[in-house]
């Protein structure tokens, strides 16, 4: 192996890049156009452009791969993970034009990317599975037969894909119908197969993985098991190993389960075999034939390097290890810093601003950002991964809380502030988070980030000043009014500039002293550290210490518009997105909760709401149209025109 075209973007292909140019292997980037510019461009050997924006027009495109890796003398091809890492045509193609394909084999991929034949496989093997119905009849009466059967709840799930698409649960049979009709909509449109089964639902397990490795010599051994169980829509956002659930015996129990269906399938490479665990019970949900979003968790916990194994399983050669030469040391914990709000909706725009944590010991950061980095709508909104390691789990959530804090990441909304406070919530600390954590305490986290008085005046300062020479050395007699508005919250300050960078501020009756320098913003003694950057329109994105708030300059608009004790009168797009349906029309009445558009963002569909009772005046958009965050949608009439 010479050269190895790396057929993903972003900080997968960086991560295998990495290991690639250490071992001596040249290395192809592929990009397509709005990638024509992104870190793992610059840093392979060499690049090759796809063409097209979407995923469809050029990481999706077989041959054009192909041709990629004829064209730039590649002897062999790595896929990540996601596009087509676990497509077996793929995988054909790649092997038929004489290239090294690293990963499995075509016919593994086959066995064990549809569910049903997965499960059916581990049945066979003695690998535990729920009770369910995996079967060719596809009818609504079928399926209602078997649910009577297996018994309520249970889950409808596509049989191809992943990632929580065309999945539903389902607790009476009244409900199955739709489900159905649903799931099989879901699954045709991401998966392109509309099949599905149906198996009984455990409502508060773990998700519990194992990673396992596979020579050509005919040699698995698993590396351990992963805890995924925080999830947002099915998928995951926090993944730690060990399981604190787990322990020695159950763990020798997990991994005899995997490499029995792994080796059932004749695999060969990297997989994680992914299993609910309900108490001391687990049962097979499904095997992902590539290398997992989380394998730096793995990494970090063994000390062992997986891209590198699968690049010399690929080789030909054996697995470095036995298994009972596999260490675990210590406790590891990742998250996946995404771009998306506090509601964990996926947003696109512009990296303005980007700090790293401070290197140290037991700290990895797998991203693709930089100021600059456009996130666009073609692709999901990870934006990386920030895996921390120690002794224990308790020093692996404080240092990896710390890290996210000293993390700074502003011009689009992100989860970091909202994964801090899930590692630092009782349940995570006390390894008690199940499948069901962010659904039971989603509220109370989002609560938690609510920024103190003192950090959002010291947002408000920081954003007013920005980019402005430090008030003066000579005090100013006359204060100056300030307005501005974070969410639904509206402020008015009164700033008198002492000189020097000295402040006497009053907000809402409250007289407060400021000082402003190069690092941030001192209120009443105590100083925050502050980062503001413009974002058009008046509107700032500000992170004051580990509290990041989005404000818009209100101090020019008359005080009615700018929402002062008046009622919204606009609503505006959330995030950049495709407008798939309008269903606000001029003149109509709409109640609080109505669902006025469906915008198509990160391969999900968002439903954006009336924000209150009110009659629509002006429509601004139509359906098919590309909207851009803070783009007007819809005007309502005034409280008083309605009435």
């Amino acid at each position: 192996m010479r050269r190895l075209l790396i057929a993903n973007r972003g900080e997968i292909a960086r991560r295998v890049i990495r290991t690639a140019h250490r071992m001596g292997i040249a290395t192809v980037a592929v990009h397509s156009d709005p990638d024509a510019n992104a870190l793992h461009v610059r840093e392979a050997s060499t690049a090759f452009a796809l063409g097209g924006a979407s995923s469809a027009e050029s990481y999706l495109r077989i041959q054009r791969l192909i041709d990629a890796a004829r064209a730039t003398g590649a002897d062999a091809l790595h896929p990540g993970y996601g596009f087509l890492s676990e497509n077996a045509e793929f995988a054909q193609a790649v092997m038929d034009a004489g290239l090294v394909w690293v990963g499995p084999p075509p016919e593994a991929i086959r066995a064990l990317g549809s569910k049903s034949a997965a499960k059916a496989l581990a049945q066979r093997h003695g690998v535990p599975v729920l009770p369910g119905y995996f079967g060719d009849d596809q009818r609504d009466e079928t399926f209602i037969a078997e649910a009577a059967r297996i018994g309520y709840p249970l889950m409808v799930k596509a049989v191809a894909g992943g990632g929580g698409r065309g999945m539903r649960l389902v607790t009476e049979a009244a409900q199955l119908p739709a489900a159905l009709a649903s799931a099989r909509a879901e699954a045709l449109a991401g998966f392109g197969s509309a099949d599905l089964l149906i198996e009984r639902a455990v409502q508060r397990p773990r998700h519990v993985e194992v990673q396992v490795f596979a020579d050509a010599h005919g040699r698995c051994i698993h590396l351990g098991e992963r805890d995924c169980s925080v999830q947002r829509r099915h998928q995951k956002i926090i993944e730690e190993a060990p399981s604190p659930a787990v322990g020695p015996e159950l763990r020798e129990q997990l991994g005899a389960a995997a490499v029995a269906l792994a080796q059932a399938a004749g695999y060969v490479g990297a997989g994680t075999v992914e299993f609910l665990l309900d108490g001391d019970q687990f049962f097979l949900m499904e095997m992902n034939t590539r290398l997992q979003v989380e394998h730096p968790v793995t990494e970090m916990l063994t000390g062992l390097d997986l891209v590198e194994w699968q690049i010399r399983v690929a080789r030909g050669e054996p697995l470095p290890l036995t298994q009972d030469q596999v260490r675990l040391q210590g406790h590891a914990i990742e998250v996946r810093l995404c771009a998306e709000d506090e509601r964990l909706s996926p947003h696109t725009g512009t990296v303005r601003a980007f700090v790293e944590p401070p290197p140290g010991e037991g700290l990895r950061f797998d991203h693709a950002i930089e100021p600059g980095t456009e996130v666009t709508p073609h692709y999901d909104a990870m934006l990386g991964k920030l895996i921390a390691h120690a002794a224990t789990r308790e020093q692996a959530i404080e240092r990896l809380a710390h890290a996210l804090d000293a993390t700074v990441l502003l011009g689009l909304p992100s989860n970091r502030a909202f994964l801090a406070a899930c590692l630092r919530h009782p349940v995570f600390g006390a390894g008690e988070a199940l499948i069901p954590f962010l659904a039971e305490q989603g509220e109370g986290i989002r609560a938690a980030l609510r920024p103190p008085h003192d950090a959002v005046l010291a947002a408000l300062l920081a954003a007013a000043y920005a980019g402005q020479p430090a008030p003066g050395a000579l005090p100013c007699p006359f204060a100056r009014p300030l307005r501005w508005a974070l969410g639904d919250a509206l402020f008015d300050l009164a700033v008198l500039e002492k000189g020097n960078g000295r402040l006497n501020v009053t907000v809402e009756g409250r007289p407060h002293t400021a000082v402003l320098d190069a690092m941030g913003v001192t209120i009443d003694g105590a100083h925050h550290t502050t980062t503001a950057v413009p974002l058009g329109e008046g509107r700032w994105h500000v992170q004051v210490g580990s509290h990041t708030l989005m404000l818009s300059d209100m101090s020019h608009a008359a005080r009615a518009s700018a929402g002062a004790g008046g009622a919204v009168s606009e609503l505006r797009a959330p995030f950049n997105g495709k407008l798939v349906a309008v269903h606000a029309r001029p003149g109509a009445r709409v109640a609080k909760g109505d669902t006025l558009f469906a915008i198509e963002s990160m391969k999900i569909e968002h439903q954006i709401a009336a924000p209150r009772d009110a009659t629509v005046q002006a429509v601004s958009v139509s359906a098919g149209q590309q909207v851009a965050p803070g783009q007007l949608l819809v005007s309502f009439a005034s409280p008083e025109v309605t009435a």
